[in-house]
């Protein structure tokens, strides 16, 4: 026997939302997920209208919903924000470059201009060739640092005021267990920030924050949205997958875990006596970092050194490099210029 929305909207519903657990038709579970966005928006304060937003596109689910709802907002609400998708190329055969075709169609689709940028060009290696010097283990500490990184380089060169990324609630409820996991105090503080921003860098904002990966997929699949679907070649042995692992099983037993663990992170408080990393700007670089000379900085050091190591964990031979790295001159083979 049918059920009926529970909006009482007069239609039968088609699905049950994975946050609420209401029966919702098509429609009304459309306007019930824009909605929550919207108040996400404007109550976290994340744009002021003329602002330039560069949304961080990957060809994934999560960055074209964000891409399309963005836009959908954007012109029912008045926002008057000017659009753009920035995409970056870290040189995965048989991934990225068949996801940055998506990302061409999604720029076609919505029409927004679209800026690439390639770990290639940035840095002169791909990951595909520092995978080849650093094996399997640690890749995604050189994929991840580089891609913050890079996403603040094309926003530059866009001249936006806020690069909006396309992190949802699981994402981020991940990562308040990845931090608790390492001890990491100074990012257990922050992850869960809808805003981040440091001394001398563009805001970053996830509009998606609270927005669960079960809805973002229901929702490209009933939009009929097109994204691309297949995981990162190297993923497998990324650290993140333990969380992610942990944090279904978790929502197994409490279907709110999810939202819970959020929670939690928005209302730690660290004593005052913790003395945290300050941020600052790499006098290498320019762009923001924890300490004088940035983790990309050190790690493309590693690799144009032929020590790709260098950067992993906090080595004295690390030490000593970043010391070096700090009183020596830049030089043009190993610098990173700001663009």
């Amino acid at each position: 026997m049918p059920v009926s929305c529970a909006t009482n909207c007069g239609k039968n519903a088609i699905l049950k939302r994975p946050k609420t657990g209401d029966a919702l038709c098509k429609e009304c579970f459309f306007m019930a997920f824009e909605t929550e966005i919207h108040h996400t928006i404007i109550n976290g304060k994340l744009f002021k209208h003329g602002d330039k937003i560069a949304i961080g596109a990957s060809g994934g689910k999560d960055s074209t919903v964000l891409a399309y709802v963005l836009k959908t907002l954007n012109e029912r609400y008045k926002y008057g924000l000017d659009l753009f998708l920035l995409s970056i190329d870290e040189g995965i055969t048989g991934y990225r470059d068949d996801s940055l075709k998506t990302v061409e169609q999604n720029r076609d689709d919505y029409k927004m201009p679209l800026k690439i940028l390639s770990y290639k060009d940035l840095y002169g290696w791909t990951m595909d060739e520092i995978v080849a010097q650093i094996g399997r283990k640690n890749n995604c500490t050189f994929c991840g640092v580089f891609r913050r990184q890079a996403l603040d380089r094309g926003a530059a060169l866009l001249g936006v005021d806020c690069i909006a990324t396309g992190h949802n609630a699981d994402d981020i409820a991940e990562t308040v267990l990845m931090n608790i996991l390492r001890g990491d105090i100074a990012r257990l503080q922050r992850c869960t920030s809808i805003i981040t921003s440091g001394a001398d860098t563009i805001m970053r904002c996830k509009p998606l924050k609270y927005t669960y990966e079960k809805e973002i997929v229901m929702y490209a699949y009933f939009k009929k949205l097109i994204y691309f679907s297949t995981e990162c070649v190297f993923a497998p042995n990324a650290y993140r997958g333990h969380a992610r692992t942990y944090l279904k099983n978790l929502e197994k037993i409490r279907s709110t875990s999810i939202i819970d663990i959020i929670h939690s992170g928005e209302r730690l408080q660290i004593k005052e006596s913790i003395k945290m990393p300050v941020r600052r700007n790499c006098s290498r670089c320019g762009f923001v970092s924890s300490q004088e000379i940035c983790k990309a900085c050190i790690l493309l050091e590693g690799l144009n050194r032929g020590l790709p190591k260098l950067g992993i964990g906090k080595s004295q031979k690390a030490l000593n490099v970043t010391r070096e790295l700090s009183t020596s001159s830049l030089t043009k083979s190993t610098s990173l210029q700001r663009i």
